[in-house]
């Protein structure tokens, strides 16, 4: 139910670099992470880029939607300087960009999709799993497949819609905040493999009746060893985290 990595690195290297960069997939490999979450948003012009905010501001200097702004406008743009000095000069990169680093480096991939406005969940859905298909139609081979396709997730149901039906082979991981009564018709509408949610608002027994019903559960953002602990006590397959200098990747490593 869950041949993935069970730790992940939050929006690339957690807290420690600037979020969705490729400076924070370097931090990540610093700290022995080799899998990561990342979110993808498309621009005016439909390029699909690490994003988690739709509005500029707090990681991108300036103001304005990223879905009303051209990939050649955001791509001058510094997405580092926020976090220190150290990181200045940074840019936001494309998905591609990110798929063939994370490929190159050995990095498995929860590509989180991010409609950046309503109107835009289904076309996001569509071109970034069209995206990620055609990535590993050339990069990844027999054996262990399945182990190694990207995961499809996001809180859009609109946007899963739209990823499945133009990439029904690839693994796909409903989003919730809390877990909502209709969740296991939703993952079956969605063809999903697992549920992914907050760990903040999951209890054991909705931990174990999510996998006593066949479907991986994975949590965001968990940021304390001992809480790691607990849930993947409860039958938890995996989690990311933003500490990824206090949560080991070494320790939970599939053995």
């Amino acid at each position: 139910m869950w041949p993935y990595p069970r730790a992940l690195a939050h929006r690339g290297g957690g807290t420690l670099a600037p979020e969705n960069t490729l400076a924070g997939f370097r931090a990540g490999l610093q700290y022995g992470y080799r899998a990561a979450e990342f979110d993808v948003m498309l621009t005016r012009d439909e390029v699909p880029i690490l994003m988690h905010d739709p509005q500029r501001g707090r990681t991108l200097p300036g103001s304005g939607a990223i879905a009303e702004t051209d990939w050649a406008q955001l791509r001058e743009l510094d997405a580092g300087a926020w976090h220190g000095p150290g990181f200045a000069g940074e840019r936001i990169c494309t998905l591609q960009q990110a798929l063939d680093f994370c490929t190159a480096n050995g990095i498995w991939m929860n590509v989180e999709i991010k409609p950046g406005a309503p109107a835009q969940a289904r076309r996001t859905g569509e071109l970034t799993a069209l995206a990620v298909a055609r990535h590993v139609a050339t990069t990844i081979k027999e054996p262990d497949r399945a182990a190694q396709l990207p995961v499809l997730s996001s809180f859009s149901f609109e946007a899963l819609l739209a990823a499945r039906d133009a990439a029904p082979e690839l693994p796909r991981g409903f989003l919730v905040d809390v877990i909502p009564a209709d969740w296991e018709s939703r993952l079956a509408q969605l063809g999903a493999v697992a549920l992914h949610t907050n760990h903040k608002h999951l209890s054991q027994a909705q931990a174990q009746a999510v996998k006593a019903a066949g479907f991986g559960l994975f949590c965001y953002t968990v940021n304390d060893p001992g809480r790691a602990v607990e849930i993947a006590g409860w039958g938890v397959d995996g989690f990311c985290t933003d500490r990824i200098d206090l949560v080991s990747a070494a320790d939970w490593a599939r053995g």
